[in-house]
This record gives C-alpha cells, structure tokens and sequence, in this order.
C-alpha cells in the first residue's frame, strides 16, 4: 500500500489522491510510466513525480524517518508489509502506576522471536533493542506504552513509524479492548492465560515481587500472547483498510 500512496506529498489530500488512482495511477510506478499525464489537484505534477522518485530510494534504504515525517498518523499502517522485516510487535505490563518505575515487563517480537524484558533483571537493555527497528505496532500504544516507556526511558526518541492497531481496528468497526476483539476474530490464548487481564498482570508481578517465581512466568507467557497476537491483527487490520482505502469498501 505504501508504494500507492500519494498523500505523503505536501498538498495532495486523499480526495486528491483517490482521484489519482481513478485516472489509472494506483502506484508510484504506474504514475512514473506516464509522466504528465496526471491531474494532482493544487501541486505541480512534476513536484509529485520528484517527491514519487525520492520516496523509491528513500524505501529501498529503509529510511523510516522520511516516512515518519511525511504519513499523517492514521495512515501509519500502509508501511506494512514493506517495512515487515523491521516491524516488531510490543505491549508493557506495569505495577499499576503511571510513573516510569512503574514498567515491570516490556514484550516484543519480530515475527520470529519473542523476547520480554524484565524490571531487575535486563529492561535497561530495552532502548538498545528497539533501535534496530523502523516501525512499531501496539493495540493503544499511543494512549499508554509508548508514554508509560517514554517516562521510563527519558532519553529514548521513539523516532519508529507506529500503528496502533486499536485506532486502525476502530476505522473497520471493531470496538472494545484486545481481548475482545481477539475473540471477535477466533484468535485464541491458551488455557493457563485465558481470562487473565491488566489487573491479574499486577497481581502476577506482587506475587513474584513476594518470591513466587513461577508468578514471573505465567506473567511473560501473558504478556507473550498479548504481543504475539498483534500480528494477526495487523494482517487483518492492513487487508481491511487497503480494500477500503483502494476501492472504497
């Protein structure tokens, strides 16, 4: 979807860019093809096609910034799949405080690994890990992770693309939290975990804080299942809003 996007160039509005695509552009290349051809509303069509051959070699070398920059927020989503290989899926567990000491477990995968990073044990690692990464996908990230992590990790820029998946869902019509919507769409957990919520995830981290060990365990396991499931969501979320986006629906 990235590479038929055209609202990343300043002045062209998604009125406009839909009436790119009608004309017959619906990609970069289609629109490079047939240069001069293309009404774009108030910008120049050569501003487009020089805007179009940048953003090409600004994919081609990964540089999410330049999309960062550019995308308006909601429209985070069309970077996948061409950022899938460094897109990395995350959720936190907190004590129940909103302060940065607060964060007990930070989870994150790749699509291959999962790896949880713990308070006391090696969470101070986890600025080092997330700067490999040019996009970041979470279910409410905005209104809690992201902020929650930015008052544990004050220095941290967080300068990755970012979904949050509970906005992009919200768009498709899908209301509630993420375990709702799980169900909503089959998605299963497994039988240790399911019917455990953010306030049982507080509880788990009391009980390990007292010495049970294996409270630390089941609380990874999760807050592991919380990360993992976001990749089938994103995969539906991301087919919805293209079909929607491209052909109205």
């Amino acid at each position: 979807m990235l590479t038929s996007t055209f609202i990343h160039v300043q002045g062209i509005t998604t009125a406009v860019e839909r009436k790119i695509w009608e004309q017959g552009a619906r990609t970069w290349d289609d629109f490079l093809a047939d240069k001069g051809r293309w009404l774009t509303g108030d910008v120049h069509p050569k501003t487009v096609e020089r805007i179009i051959q940048n953003s090409r070699k600004k994919l081609a070398a990964g540089e999410h910034r330049y999309f960062g920059r550019r995308l308006p927020r909601r429209e985070a989503w069309r970077v996948y799949p061409e950022f899938a290989n460094r897109l990395v899926y995350l959720d936190i567990e907190t004590d129940g405080g909103f302060y940065g000491s607060s964060v007990t477990v930070v989870g994150v995968y790749d699509g291959a690994d999962f790896r949880a990073f713990v308070q006391g044990d090696d969470l101070d690692e986890f600025p080092e890990y997330i700067s490999r990464f040019g996009a970041i996908v979470t279910f409410f990230g905005s209104g809690f992770d992201l902020p929650m992590l930015r008052r544990r990790f004050p220095g941290l820029e967080f300068d990755q693309l970012h979904i949050d998946l509970c906005h992009a869902l919200r768009r498709l019509g899908f209301r509630g939290g993420l375990k709702k919507i799980e169900r909503q769409l089959g998605i299963g957990r497994g039988r240790d975990t399911v019917g455990l919520s953010g306030l049982d995830a507080i509880r788990l981290w009391q009980r390990y804080t007292a010495g049970d060990g294996r409270a630390l365990e089941r609380l990874v396991r999760y807050n592991r299942e919380d990360v993992v499931n976001l990749e089938p969501l994103m995969r539906f979320a991301y087919d919805g809003l293209r079909e929607f986006t491209l052909n109205g629906g």
